[in-house]
């Protein structure tokens, strides 16, 4: 018998992955997410790649890492649909910007700013990097059913984490500020990394994707003085990830 070939990166073959993904950068939620299936198993582990693999609906669905960034992202996006998956939907977290954005919140991303570099291998940047509006629908709907504040909008997505945090330190901090200038008078909701490269990979392969992240802080209403709490506790963005599948797969039935 012919031995499958694996996937250079995420070791997955043939028949180990569903057409429908939950992405998530941290290795450690994927456990989280694949509670929720039905029969899941692990099916591979190879460096920031977590995979398991079980059902919703009687439909296999597989959840996958990405690690942090796009660079891992795009990597796990071409390797779960060179194995048959088409239809993406990240689960993450992300910082507030809009002062209406706060902590525990839940924003779901209809298109994202292209402030990294990934992107760009794929496309000219012209190209906007937007969510399926099915899948978008689908996560708001799924959390505002768990009653969570929903934010629906544009994120921002960059390479440097502590670009963000630390601009003035840094060698072009006079771009990096007027850049988060810019996003916050256009009113973009919050700030993360992945889901610029999810969108505009996902275009290049002609997949449905979408994300949704639980907001752990909002640095501009620190800034501002305003009351917030730090939150961390990412489970209703598992669920509502989970959720929104669900309904795509019954829809999809239909």
């Amino acid at each position: 018998m012919q031995e499958l070939e694996k996937q250079f990166h995420i070791h997955c073959v043939e028949g180990d992955i569903g057409k429908y993904c939950i992405l998530a950068g941290d290795p450690g939620r994927i456990p989280a997410i694949a509670a929720l299936f039905d029969d899941a198993k692990q099916i591979a582990y190879n460096r920031e790649f977590n995979v398991f693999t079980g059902y919703l609906e009687g439909v296999k669905v597989t959840a996958c890492s990405t690690g942090i960034g796009g660079p891992s992202t795009s990597i796990a996006v071409e390797e779960l649909h060179n194995l048959g998956a088409d239809t993406f939907i990240r689960t993450g977290t992300c910082g507030g910007i809009d002062l209406d954005v706060k902590s525990g919140d839940i924003v779901v991303a209809t298109g994202a700013i292209r402030y990294e570099h990934t992107s760009v291998e794929y496309a000219p940047i012209e190209f906007p990097a937007v969510a399926d509006l099915d899948i978008a629908l689908a996560l708001r709907e799924a959390s505002e059913e768990m009653g969570k504040k929903t934010h629906v909008g544009v994120v921002q997505c960059k390479d440097s984490f502590y670009g963000q945090h630390s601009p003035e330190r840094m060698p072009v901090s006079y771009e990096l500020l007027q850049k988060w200038e810019a996003w916050k008078r256009l009113g973009v909701k919050a700030s993360e990394m992945e889901s610029s490269t999810l969108f505009v990979v996902s275009s290049a392969l002609k997949c449905r994707c979408g994300s949704c992240f639980h907001v752990i802080w909002n640095q501009e209403r620190e800034k501002a003085g305003l009351d917030q709490q730090m939150s961390e506790d990412t489970s209703a963005a598992v669920k509502i990830a989970v959720e929104a599948m669900r309904k795509i797969i019954i829809k999809d039935k239909k």
